[in-house]
């Protein structure tokens, strides 16, 4: 079965984690944008953070066979952007990502939960009482 780009916004956003990215969000964006369906960003704490982090998205797309068509050009050292076609991961410093709010300009993406973590489980309703 082929890995939708959902799961692989999924493990990408996995990837990030193990790699002590901050403050990731994924976003499905395929209302709001029509060059991409998810939008995976992410925050950095230094320039050496910002390409081991690059570094990891770019074989863990590998591994799950679907590598990343393109990179931005130039690399910059506060903001990156790796194009998985219907997935983009922005992954940048946190005064970048202050600056460019790319979760204002995609203030009505629905976000996605990536972590797994498990649900608070939901409240069972009361049963009434009957009389017998």
């Amino acid at each position: 079965m082929a890995l939708t780009f959902r799961a692989l916004g999924r493990a990408l956003a996995r990837a990030a984690s193990d790699k002590k990215a901050e403050e990731i969000v994924l976003l499905d964006v395929r209302r709001q944008s029509p060059v991409t369906e998810y939008m995976l960003i992410a925050t950095v704490t230094s320039p050496p953070h910002l390409e081991a982090l690059e570094d990891a998205l770019r074989k863990a797309g590998l591994e799950l066979h679907c590598p990343s068509l393109r990179r931005a050009r130039p690399a910059s050292d506060r903001w990156r952007v790796l194009d998985f076609g219907g997935l983009l991961a922005h992954f940048m410093t946190d005064e970048a990502r202050r600056f460019y709010n790319l979760e204002k300009l995609y203030h009505q993406a629905r976000p996605v939960t990536w972590d797994d973590a498990p649900q608070t489980p939901a409240k069972t309703p009361k049963r009434r009482k009957t009389h017998a």
